[in-house]
């Protein structure tokens, strides 16, 4: 087994990445002294480290498109590389985000749709290191990219656009877009509910004539022809079996098809995801036939074949291996783990996935694959051999998620692209109040997907001795070694033994600052709180009462990854390369929550989803059966089987689900087929909740409301206690209840009901509905025995100091410490891992296995607990039923701002599901109605404000008006407060 590599940390912290990368641009000393300290960065959302100028002579750099109008820019989500046949141009291709603002003059704040695109960065490698030379841009992509044969020409997938653009060189050297480019697909529409067509990967013949297009959304293939020079669609495959043979009507196949290789020029290999097939294709004839299809275990991701063409090397994640497939048999001949070297990992953690192994590249020579494992951060070096005999040699860190890795042509440099950048602070998401600093807001660019980068590494190919080095590093980075201390183990086998429940419940999108900011203890800076005490008096005194957690983060961006990082410690590659994309507005559809293409793929039968929501086509080869793309699997490699309620079934545990994981689409149809905003729904068993999850379909409430801005939480939480307080037994109250608690979120300001109709409204709703949980079970006979855990699924909507992940976490219950500040750095996966001990269900995969749990959090001295709910002073403004008032004669709390004014703020934004707008506009509104001029701190700090918090409060307060929790004149009050 290699041990865990000694080295002294320089840790460099996320907030000094912009010290990092400019001195990345220069290469490690170069020697072979095993005990140098490289550069560590720390990625508090997910606890690893990264240690990309490890290898010897490397040199790590941003990708600066070189905007003239904002030369400091820096691209994000870097997906493929490609090299030319003459192995001296390298290509890189980005595809995600990548929405930029104006930084200053008129348009100052607004989007600068000439810069908001993708990039191809060309660099010369004719010489070791690589020189930038080109910056191509390209309106959108989606991971495609590649080569003529004769080098004069490259071609690029249009993502939603629909189409291939050409590049040639001319003369100078320089790349320019062809006459006749880009070729149009014509897909009109895509396979699915209300969802664009998506061109992915794509592939040339050796003989130059003929492109095959992988199209995602529409599951098929083009083919495009070269005849006289000019490009021209000739073809079209519907890969599901039911469109080629009308006998195999709802047979699955052949959909999500992403990447493309081709064999000489006669058979096309193309990747299904969902059906988890690789589609042989005879593109030989004049109409396109399948030869074959190929299963795998995995999903199949980028391919690669070898230089006889016999061989097709296919990347695939959920099951962190390499397929290789008999191009001359169409078998598969060997399935390679990539995960880490034989020995490496513990035997209890050898079986378990979550590396999202994306992408695969064979040396020059032929000899080993490079294999990049996303969540894991490295490239695992595999030596070829006869099947079964094929082993990873090594690994090599890289920046965070590798995405592509490409060679020189002699095989002597690396080169590798990652796709992500640790964030650090953000205070400038959203600053502002008048229209100038509203527009500084925009200009800074610091929503979370903006703060996102790529990275371009480069390194000389290592040598056994230093593979060695850099493997125990990956090892450490990744905690692969790490054991749990024996007093924590013991902790936590005690509350195994005490706690029979745990209540999970997720909200929606906010950070540490915003709530808790103006906190009388912890990390907290007031000065960005915007649903402060006034707002919070639940979450605030959730956290004093029992543990402040102030510096614990969300391991996901958005909510699209959000919710499979909060349901299973992690998002798959799928839904990784989804996020940036669809938040981009570039295509591609929300598919993490059991919907595909908004499709609910719970419901197996066209007849069963025309009944749940009447919009679904009609069509029974559409994502036909239950399979979910973007579900992650269990640890023995049951399908879509991965998430928390799965292992807990497995355990023979009890589950009951409130609004996880449901099918939202019915909710905003008209009358008759939509479904009614009723409060109490089982009074009249009329059904509001359609599970998106087969294993949740039978332990869903169907009366409990999904996400849905308009409605309140408060009557979420009596839907919950209706059915708690039939809970008679320990038997009839599930071991793990999983409760969606979203009213944090905000929005649908004109149509929300009992007056809950501003943001200050809306969270204090939230606020007194998680307290009200919390007096429940305080007062009830499970009060200790049950324990409630309480999470973001991601703190992209506000600004925080210390890192833009940074979210509020809350543990309540018995055996909680009270009265504490816990400052251990936790993130969602250590929240996951913690219930996962309590409940004894085991682990879902590596991310959870090597994490520890939130032991600090609890003194099994401390038994003895209560809670009594308070709502906020704010909600006797509405019409939700109430205790008695209590406060302070003269002195009434009113919103910033009416219903009025919020609706038409945020006309033309669709809250119909989490973060279906733009999330930087929507920061934007929210800082300007609800601060009302209040000055923005002009820098990311990153400090530590721990420290003399009275004196920090008061000069906050002094320094502008609080947000909320004022008193109004009685004009104020006729107007609603505005």
């Amino acid at each position: 087994m290699v041990s865990s590599v000694r080295y002294t940390r320089a840790l460099i912290s996320a907030a000094m990445l912009a010290l990092l990368l400019p001195l990345a641009a220069h290469a490690q000393k170069d020697d072979d002294d095993d005990d140098r300290a490289p550069t560590v960065q720390a990625l508090p959302n997910t606890g690893q480290n990264l240690t990309p100028l490890a290898p010897r002579r490397s040199r790590f750099e941003t990708l600066n498109p070189d905007l003239p109008d904002n030369p400091q820019y820096v691209a994000g989500q870097a997906v493929s590389t490609v090299t030319s046949p003459d192995h001296n141009t390298l290509l890189i291709l980005t595809s995600g985000y990548n929405l930029v603002n104006y930084t200053s003059g008129v348009n100052l704040g607004k989007q600068n749709n000439a810069d908001s695109t993708e990039y191809i960065f060309v660099f010369d490698i004719s010489k070791p290191n690589p020189v930038k030379r080109q910056v191509i841009k390209i309106p959108n992509t989606y991971a495609g990219i590649v080569f003529d044969p004769s080098g004069k020409s490259f071609y690029v997938a249009g993502g939603v656009n629909d189409n291939v653009h050409i590049y040639t060189v001319g003369a100078s050297g320089l790349w320019a877009e062809s006459t006749g480019s880009p070729i149009a697909l014509g897909h009109r529409t895509a396979n699915g509910l209300g969802v664009m067509p998506e061109a992915a990967g794509l592939a040339i013949t050796a003989d130059a004539n003929h492109m095959v297009v992988a199209n995602y959304f529409n599951d098929s293939i083009s083919v495009l022809t070269r005849t006289e020079g000019v490009w021209a669609k000739s073809g079209e495959l519907d890969l599901r079996p039911g469109k080629i043979n009308p006998a195999q009507t709802g047979v699955p196949g052949g959909e999500y098809p992403f990447w493309v290789s081709i064999v000489g020029n006669n058979t096309a290999y193309v990747s299904s995801l969902r059906e988890r097939e690789i589609v042989a294709v005879n593109i030989s004839s004049a109409v396109p036939t399948v030869v074959t299809r190929i299963k795998l275990k995995g999903q199949p991701n980028k391919m690669t074949l070898n230089a006889d063409g016999n061989r097709l090397y296919v990347a695939e994640d959920e099951t962190d291996s390499v397929a290789v497939i008999n191009t001359r048999s169409n078998q598969l001949i060997d399935d390679i783990a990539v995960t880490a070297p034989a020995g490496l990992l513990p035997s209890a953690r050898e079986r378990l996935k979550g590396n999202n192994t994306n992408s695969v590249t064979l040396s020059p020579d032929q000899t080993t694959l490079y294999v990049t494992n996303g969540n894991t951060n490295d490239i695992a070096v595999v030596h070829l051999s006869s099947p079964g005999q094929s082993r990873v040699e090594g690994l090599i860190p890289t920046g965070w998620y590798p995405n592509s890795v490409s060679f020189s042509g002699d095989g002597r440099q690396v080169y590798v692209v990652n796709g992500k950048s640790p964030t650090g602070p953000n205070p400038g998401n959203c600053k502002g109040a008048t229209t100038a600093l509203a527009a500084q807001c925009q200009a800074a660019n610091q929503y979370n997907l903006q703060l996102i980068k790529a990275g371009f590494q480069s390194f000389p190919t290592p040598g056994p001795g230093e593979l060695n080095r850099l493997t125990e590093l990956v090892a450490d980075n990744n905690h692969f070694l790490r054991v749990v201390s024996e007093a924590d183990r013991e902790k936590m086998q005690f509350l195994r033994k005490k706690i029979q429940h745990v209540i999970y419940i997720i909200k929606e999108n906010r950070t540490y600052d915003q709530i808790l900011g103006d906190l009388t203890v912890g990390n907290g800076d007031p000065s960005l709180t915007e649903f402060g005490a006034a707002v919070t008096p639940n979450f605030h005194r959730l956290a004093r009462k029992f543990v402040t957690l102030d510096n614990f983060y969300d391991s996901s961006e958005v909510s699209i990854d959000g919710w499979p990082w909060s349901t299973s410690a992690r998002a798959p590659d799928v839904v990784e390369k989804h996020t940036t994309v669809n938040y981009g507005g570039r295509g591609l559809s929300y598919d993490s929550e059991g919907t595909n293409r908004n499709v609910n793929v719970a419901l197996p039968t066209p007849a069963e989803r025309i009944a749940a929501n009447p919009a679904n086509p009609a069509d029974p080869d559409l994502l036909p059966g239950t399979i979910d793309t973007a579900a992650p699997d269990s640890p023995k490699g049951d399908l879509n089987q991965g998430y928390i309620w799965d292992a807990a079934l497995r355990a023979g545990l009890s589950v009951r689900n409130y609004g996880f994981f449901l099918d939202l689409t019915r909710y905003y149809l008209p009358a008759p087929l939509g479904i009614p905003k009723l409060l109490n729904p089982a009074a009249t068993k009329t059904q509001v909740a359609y599970s998106a999850n087969a294993a949740l379909r039978p332990v869903t409430d169907p009366y409990f409301r999904g996400f849905d801005q308009s409605f309140p939480d408060y009557y979420l939480f009596q839907e919950w206690k209706r059915e708690f307080d039939g809970s008679g037994s320990a038997k009839s109250f599930p071991a793990l209840t999983l409760l969606r608690l979203a009213h944090d979120h905000t929005g649908n300001f004109g149509t929300a009901l009992l007056g809950i109709n501003t943001p200050e409204l809306q969270v204090a709703d939230n606020d007194y509905a998680v307290g009200l949980v919390a007096e429940t079970i305080a007062h009830s006979q499970y009060k200790d025995n049950t324990l409630i855990f309480v999470i973001e699924d991601d703190a992209q909507d506000g600004a925080d100091h210390v890192d833009s992940h940074r979210s509020t976490a809350f543990v309540i219950g018995p055996y909680v410490k009270q009265h504490a500040v816990v400052s251990h750095a936790y993130n969602t996966v250590n929240m996951i891992r913690t219930m996962e001990d309590i409940l004894g269900i085991g682990r879902l995969n590596l991310n959870d296995a090597v994490a520890v749990p939130m032991a600090d959090v609890f003194d099994i001295r401390q038994k003895e607990w209560n809670y009594t709910a308070r709502p906020s002073q704010l909600l006797y403004g509405t019409q939700l039923p109430l205790p008695p008032r209590a406060v302070q004669a003269g002195l009434e709390l009113h919103p910033t701002h009416n219903a009025a004014y919020w609706a038409a703020a945020t006309k033309g934004l669709d809250f119909s599901i989490e973060d279906n707008l733009n999330g930087a506009d929507y920061n934007r509104i929210l800082w300007q109605g609800l601060m009302e001029g209040k000055p923005y701190p002009e820098a990311p700090s990153g400090s530590n404000l721990r420290l003399h918090r009275a004196a920090l409060l008061s000069r906050s307060a002094a320094a502008a008006q609080q947000p909320v929790a004022r008193t109004v004149s009685a004009s104020a009050k006729q107007t609603g407060g505005q």
